[in-house]
């Protein structure tokens, strides 16, 4: 098994990380305090950004994108996650893969003004009755002719605030299982200024300061049958099929924030000094360091293998359940164990450790809590021998 970078990653990892330091890092402390984006700031930042070659690099090379096979894609996540995710998610943008699904002529309306830079997307799919068990969506679409009312609201729904659309999943049909009654979902492009579509503010919250989230209402709100991405009733299989490496993104932006931190424990552990000696010389602060050097890199070296598999189409919904579940409860205990080495200076504002700390929470419960992801484990495992 070959652990080596390439010398093509190397480039991808050293270039992201200089962008990151130097046209990141400088605004976060602007951010946290408004908790938003000035929009000179970030245009400014997103046209240094498709300068460098990273605003859309998760987008196939064949689609206008930058091309990155997931692995390297992951890597550059990582280097990302580093910093504020307002800035980089919004300004460093990666248009949602799911767009590249759309028919020639919505690729073009959407796809390829979010390569450019001129517009952004959303993806809408949370509902207040319907979050970790999409199925019980009541949010709906009925045809009418030629066009699909739609009906319900979304919400947590991130970035809609600035998003050009919004790719809106709703029930359209059910069908009977086995199991009961089951949804069946479509995808839909929507518009914003569309009647009948009403963007609201969201709730406030302690994570991820700057990245808005949005309740989305619509109300009898009439879009033609060709804003359909994909087929209908097949929306779940569409989002399975551009979407799964979602969780690896998460994942890979947690490691990213974890390694931060841990360089500030490393350094502060080495220099501060208490009765007569650094603190890293004591055992309850180095057990610390080599607890949390070791569940970083158990954490990485499981969301690169994930990365890998699904390059070679080999990986499973528990391979990336798994590398979600390690780096998002890692981030969590190195970022509490980091402010505990800082003691009080971890929590201030003058250091990035209260931040982490305070991003870390939310991780564990977007793009599946913990407890989905263990509920995908331990039914893959169980499964195998008719459990």
């Amino acid at each position: 098994m070959d652990f080596k970078i390439s010398e093509e990653q190397e480039m991808i990892i050293s270039t992201t990380k200089l962008f990151v330091e130097k046209e990141l890092y400088p605004h976060e402390e602007l951010i946290e305090k408004t908790g938003e984006i000035p929009p000179d700031l970030l245009k400014e930042i997103q046209k240094k950004a498709i300068n460098a070659g990273l605003y859309a690099a998760n987008i196939p090379e064949k689609f206008g994108g930058g091309g990155l096979d997931t692995l390297s894609w992951l890597l550059f996540e990582k280097e990302l996650g580093r910093t504020n995710y307002a800035l980089h998610w919004t300004c460093v943008a990666r248009p949602s893969n799911i767009l590249c699904a759309g028919t020639p002529e919505q690729r073009k309306k959407y796809l390829e003004p979010c390569i450019r830079g001129e517009t952004w997307d959303c993806l809408a799919m949370t509902e207040p009755e319907a979050g970790s068990d999409l199925r019980g969506m009541k949010a709906s679409a009925q045809q009418d002719g030629n066009d699909w009312v739609l009906n319900g609201t979304k919400h947590f729904i991130s970035h809609a605030d600035i998003a050009d659309f919004s790719i809106v999943f709703m029930a359209t049909g059910e069908e009977t299982t086995s199991r009961g009654p089951k949804k069946l979902i479509t995808a839909f492009f929507v518009d914003k200024g569309t009647s009948g579509f009403e963007i609201r503010n969201g709730y406030k919250n302690v994570s991820h300061r700057g990245y808005t989230n949005s309740i989305l209402e619509f109300t009898d709100c009439r879009i033609p049958n060709e804003n359909i991405l994909g087929e209908v009733n097949k929306g779940f299989e569409v989002a399975n099929s551009w979407l799964g490496a979602t969780r690896l993104q998460v994942a890979a932006t947690c490691i990213g924030r974890a390694e931060r931190a841990f360089e500030h424990s490393v350094n502060w552990s080495a220099n501060r000094k208490q009765f007569g000696q650094s603190i890293g010389k004591f055992q309850g602060v180095s057990f610390k360091l080599a607890d949390m050097a070791m569940e970083i890199k158990a954490s990485n070296l499981m969301v690169l293998e994930a990365g890998w598999k699904y390059d070679q189409n080999t990986v499973t919904d528990s391979d990336m359940a798994m590398a979600k579940l390690k780096a998002t409860e890692m981030l969590a205990m190195v970022a509490d164990e980091s402010i505990q080495i800082h003691g009080g200076m971890g929590l201030m504002e003058e250091l990035p450790l209260e931040r982490i700390w305070r991003d870390a929470r939310l991780e564990r419960i977007w793009e599946g809590t913990s407890e989905i992801q263990r509920h995908i484990i331990s039914r893959s495992l169980l499964r195998n021998i008719g459990g």
